[in-house]
Formats: structure tokens, C-alpha cells, sequence
């Protein structure tokens, strides 16, 4: 059974995007254009208060969207709202809250020894010289891993999630789909095996608190490294959000992190507004009130298969099942343009596929990330905005993207062009929008 979205309002100007294949058509179709002011009603329009940091015309660009889609415009109506759709990590905050919540749980020891003591069982993509490598440094003692003070421990599980290789440097993950399943993401999903997600709740909340307190730039020892400890709120994505829900958007999180923990970053006052119905990310199967180390499907995928996660196409697959109410294998392709998100916002290539979806802006944080920064580039139908990072931007690459050679991952990891919907290729771009270029 399909269940439409309510994204009628503006849908005429959205159905121009045509569809093609599973892909979406170029078109040389402008942004929309900005909306005549209307005395005092024009004035009551929610407007976008923080203008600090945004780059060139992306600000009022963003407001004519919200003047024009929003409940401002002339097709509005409040039963069929638009869609607006941000990925989290790195795009609403700075940082990471998947890594700040391992960490926390690595120096809190509060990672349960897998069952039966087999690491394999944790994920279905550990190598055997993974599972080797952390069955060694993390002996089965007790029901949870003491990573307070084995360090050596620690070290391996911090290596094999955050770098995808043991210690020792040997691959870590083999044998997935790479544009639908990061398994070094899914990984601490899986590890929160055993916790109920109040559980996991709390060591999101702790990790939160530690993170937003601790300065910019201060680093943590895990084991004997030192990762990042804090993360900040982008004030920018906190009023945009704001602002789209006072004019009349629906506007959704879709992360690649555990959902649990993603909601608790997007909840209330201190987060975004947005509740977890609101929220969507790494799923785990659930068995008598607790996590398993098992992951739930989308699409074509069942629960447990473990083989797609809110990532690349997964989350386009996520979007399309749990917004658009989309059942079976038709989630996993794109849909009518008049059903889709009209705004969406991401900084990696794991966006690309939701982004591309987005039929009015799509806003990109430039982190240098090659298959993204080519398609927001080349900027075919000019709906793509390109914004330095708030905080912390990263400067101007030297080297022109790849587009045109290895810019693109295939679903078996092998490096391609990046090609648009009609097959064609995109050549090299240069970086042009970084930090320290004019900004407003």
C-alpha cells in the first residue's frame, strides 16, 4: 500500500524536474523566482533572523523559497505541507554525535562483549583478521568490555570504527553494497547490543552535555589516542529549521547515525525542535525491549539482512518508506517529483542521493567531499547552493574534484566518473566556494 505525502503545495513547479530511469533529469530550470511583497501580510512572513556566515545570495535565496513554497505563497495549503529534509552529522552541527556517543561509551565502558564471544556476530562485514584482531585485544571476561582501562582494547574498536582497519592496518569491513551500507556506521548500532533504547538515551545525553561544554577544538583520550570532544550547533541550520516549521514546512532529520542517539541531538529547546517521529536514522532490530546487534530494512531489504542503512541511497530509500509512506522495492527508486522533499541539505557524499531528489534548493556544506562537491558544481538545473562550513570551514582545494575519473563509487567500491541522469559525464570542477572566499 502507497501512501502519498502531503507535498501538493508548489507541485506544478516541482513536476519540471522530470524523472529518468532512477535518476533525475537535468533541466536548465532557474530557482524560484522571488515573491512580491503584499503589504502587511508580506510582513508576518517568517523571516530568517541569523545572517552571520552565510555565503553570497544563499541566505535570500533560501527566504524566497520560504516566501514561495511556505505558507506565504500563493498555493499553500496547510493539509499538504512541503517536504525539507537535512541530513545531521556535520550539516545542522559541527562534528560528529555517532562518534561522540563511541567515544563516551569507550570511556565508560559501556560496550557489551559479543555473544558468545564471536566478534563476527557483531557485524556480517567483519573480516576474519578483524574479528582476530579484537577477539585478541578484548578478551570475553564479563558482560561488558573494560575499555576504561584496557587500552589496547579501546585502541581496536576505536581503530576498526573509525579508520574501517584493525590496528595493525588490515581491512577491517569486506563484502557490502557502497551505496547503500557503510558498515563502520552501522558497526556502533550494532554494538549497542544489549542496552534498551532509554539506555542508549542516556549515554547520548552524557556524550551531549561533555561535548557541547568542552571548547572548540579540545580533544579526549580514547585508549592512548586523542579524538574530538566537542561539537557545536550550528546557529545558521538551528533558525533555518526554525524557520521552515514556522512557515508551514515539514521538515525531517535523516541521519546515518543511531536513531536513538539522533534523537536526542534534534529533541526540544537545547536541540532543533524536532521530535522522533521527526527523526530518522540507523535502525536496530529490537528483541524483548532491548537493541539486538541485527538492523532493520528498507525497501526490498527485510529486517535483519543488515545490508542497507540510512546512507547514499538508503536514505533516499528511508525518505521515500517512512515520509512518503512508499512499501516494497518502489522505495528504493526515485518518485514523482510532485511527492518529493522540495528543500534538502547535506555536507557527504552519503547525501547525494536525497539531495539530488530535492525538486526547489539543495544546500551543500562544502567538506570537500568529491561525488557531492561534483554534482553541486556543475549545478545543471541551479538549484544547488554551495556554503562554506560555520564553523571551522575548510579551505580551497588545490586540485580540481575528479569528476570526470574516479570522482564516482560503485556499489562494489570501484572508482568511476560521475555522471549525470542523461549519462553524461562531469568534468573536473575547481573548488571556488571554501573558506575565507566572500561571504555576506
Amino acid at each position: 500500500m502507497k501512501i502519498k505525502h502531503p507535498l501538493a503545495a508548489g507541485a506544478a513547479a516541482a513536476a519540471a524536474l522530470a524523472l529518468t530511469g532512477t535518476g533525475l533529469a537535468a533541466t536548465a530550470q532557474a530557482a524560484p523566482a522571488p515573491r512580491a511583497a503584499h503589504g502587511t501580510a508580506a510582513a508576518k512572513c517568517p523571516a530568517l533572523t541569523v545572517s552571520k556566515g552565510w555565503y553570497g545570495d544563499n541566505k535570500d535565496r533560501l527566504q524566497r523559497l520560504i516566501d514561495t513554497r511556505g505558507r506565504c505563497g500563493d498555493s499553500y495549503d496547510k493539509r499538504h505541507k512541503p517536504l525539507a529534509v537535512f541530513d545531521w552529522d556535520n550539516t545542522v552541527i559541527k562534528n560528529d554525535v555517532g562518534d561522540a556517543t563511541m567515544f563516551w561509551m569507550l570511556r565508560n565502558g559501556k560496550i557489551r562483549t559479543p555473544e558468545r564471544g564471536d566478534w563476527r556476530t557483531t557485524s556480517r562485514y567483519l573480516t576474519a583478521p578483524a574479528a582476530k584482531a579484537l577477539a585478541k585485544a578484548c578478551p570475553a571476561t564479563g558482560r561488558t568490555l573494560p575499555t576504561r582501562t584496557n587500552t589496547a582494547c579501546a585502541d581496536e574498536i576505536a581503530a576498526v570504527y573509525g579508520e574501517g582497519t584493525t590496528a595493525t592496518g588490515k581491512d577491517a569491513f569486506a563484502g557490502f553494497d557502497h551505496r547503500r551500507m557503510e558498515p563502520q556506521y552501522a558497526w556502533l548500532a550494532q554494538l549497542l547490543r544489549g542496552w534498551s533504547t532509554a539506555r542508549v538515551k542516556d549515554f547520548a545525553a552524557a556524550a551531549r552535555k561533555e561535548n557541547l561544554a568542552a571548547p572548540i577544538g579540545a580533544e579526549q583520550r580514547v585508549g592512548t589516542g586523542k579524538v574530538t570532544a566537542w561539537a557545536r550547533y550550528y546557529d545558521q541550520q538551528r533558525d533555518l529549521i526554525r524557520t521552515l516549521k514556522k512557515a508551514g514546512f515539514d521538515v525531517y532529520v535523516v541521519s546515518a547515525s543511531p536513531e536513538p542517539v539522533a534523537e536526542v541531538w534534534a529533541a526540544g529547546k537545547e536541540g532543533v525542535g524536532l521530535d522522533a517521529r521527526h527523526t530518522i536514522g540507523i535502525r536496530n532490530v529490537t528483541r524483548e525491549g532491548r537493541l539486538t546487534a541485527r538492523l532493520k530494512g528498507c525497501g526490498s531489504v527485510e529486517d535483519g539482512a543488515d545490508s542497507m542503512i540510512t546512507y547514499i541511497d538508503g536514505k533516499r530509500c528511508a525518505i521515500n518508506e517512512r515520509i512518503l509512506g512508499v512499501r516494497g522495492k518502489a522505495a528504493e527508486k526515485v518518485q514523482p517529483a510532485a511527492e518529493r522533499q522540495v528543500f534538502a541539505a547535506g555536507d557527504s557524499d552519503t547525501d547525494v542521493s536525497f539531495l539530488r531528489d530535492a525538486t526547489g534548493l539543495r544546500l551543500v556544506l562544502n567538506r570537500n567531499k568529491a561525488e557531492l562537491m561534483c554534482r553541486a558544481y556543475d549545478n545543471g538545473d541551479r538549484r544547488w547552493l554551495i556554503q562554506p562550513m560555520f564553523i571551522e570551514p575548510k579551505g580551497k582545494q588545490s586540485a580540481p574534484y575528479p569528476c570526470a575519473t574516479t570522482g564516482y563509487t560503485g556499489r562494489d567500491g570501484t572508482k568511476a566518473p560521475v555522471r549525470r541522469a542523461d549519462g553524461s559525464v562531469i568534468a573536473d570542477q575547481q573548488d571556488t566556494v571554501y573558506g575565507g572566499s566572500a561571504t555576506s
